[in-house]
């Protein structure tokens, strides 16, 4: 389990043990980062978290989802707990779990439970990957009770009005068997990203690397290229993250066609044939 942001400070359980806690100033987004709209995705998902209801983001992986989310702690100054979710995720991953420290047995809050004390933001990125019997632990806090059971302390925590829930996945991705369950998908509003349009996309490439126009153009129209071939022989085509990744090794120097292979081509596939094709799609443009 990954968590957003560094765990650098502990306070006492209030019934006696001891608990790990996160100054909520460690979650907080300091600078407003650059995310460019493509339709009512802010309004709305400022609307669900003033009336109190979780939002579910989907959309490809690298389109800009977890940058939004960035972008909506900032506006409404909340701190934003991030959990990259993953198939040894279990329930204790975010809830807590007692722990044995220096001979004293001691609580320690999971990211769950950090983020609802706090009345943060709970940002679980690609959920559908955490196993079906760990993602229910979210359904009490995604419905109108707002809760969380801490059966291990007893406890029963309910959410402030700032407290918010957010979830991703991508359904272009899922198999049958990691789709998003409905007892869950139908507790959330939804909002659906894809990848920008071209002329957006380039904006956002040549904003975020610092290279010309131009350039940022040619790497938007080989990303068309490898989407195109969505399905047959890549699983994905070329992410908005992986041309601005591009875009950086361009603008520190490497020439453009290596650098479409190592942060493009590399990171779609590991065959060799397909590898190929993408290469000649880059020959024609760089």
């Amino acid at each position: 389990m990954t968590i957003h942001r560094p765990d650098n400070a502990s306070a006492r359980h209030p019934a006696g043990g001891a608990r790990d806690r996160l100054p909520v100033d460690e979650y907080l987004i300091k600078v407003e980062p650059f995310y460019a709209p493509q339709g009512r995705e802010i309004e709305l998902f400022e609307a669900a978290w003033r009336n109190r209801l979780p939002v579910l983001l989907k959309g490809p992986t690298g389109c800009g989802k977890t940058r939004f989310m960035e972008l909506m702690a900032w506006r409404l100054k909340r701190p934003l707990i991030t959990v990259s979710c993953h198939d040894d995720l279990t329930a204790a991953d975010l809830v807590g779990r007692y722990l044995i420290l220096g001979g004293e047995t001691v609580w320690v809050d999971g990211p769950m439970t950090r983020a609802v004390r706090a009345g943060a933001i709970l940002y679980l990125d690609e959920v559908v990957e955490a196993r079906k019997d760990t993602t229910v632990v979210i359904h009490p806090l995604a419905d109108d009770r707002r809760v969380l059971p801490m059966e291990k302390t007893g406890e029963l925590l309910s959410a402030p009005p700032e407290f918010c829930l957010a979830i991703s996945y991508n359904p272009g991705y899922q198999s049958v068997l990691k789709d998003l369950k409905q007892s869950t998908r139908q507790r959330f509003i939804a909002l659906e990203f894809n990848y920008p349009p071209a002329a957006l996309e380039q904006e956002i490439v040549a904003r975020e690397t610092g290279i010309d126009a131009a350039t940022a153009a040619k790497l938007v129209k080989f990303a068309g290229m490898t989407r195109n071939l969505k399905g047959n022989g890549l699983d994905e085509g070329a992410s908005t993250r992986l041309l601005v990744h591009a875009g950086k090794l361009i603008k520190a120097g490497i020439p453009e066609r290596d650098a479409c292979r190592g942060a493009i081509a590399e990171a779609l596939t590991d065959d060799a044939e397909m590898l190929a094709a993408i290469g000649e799609l880059g020959s024609s443009l760089f």
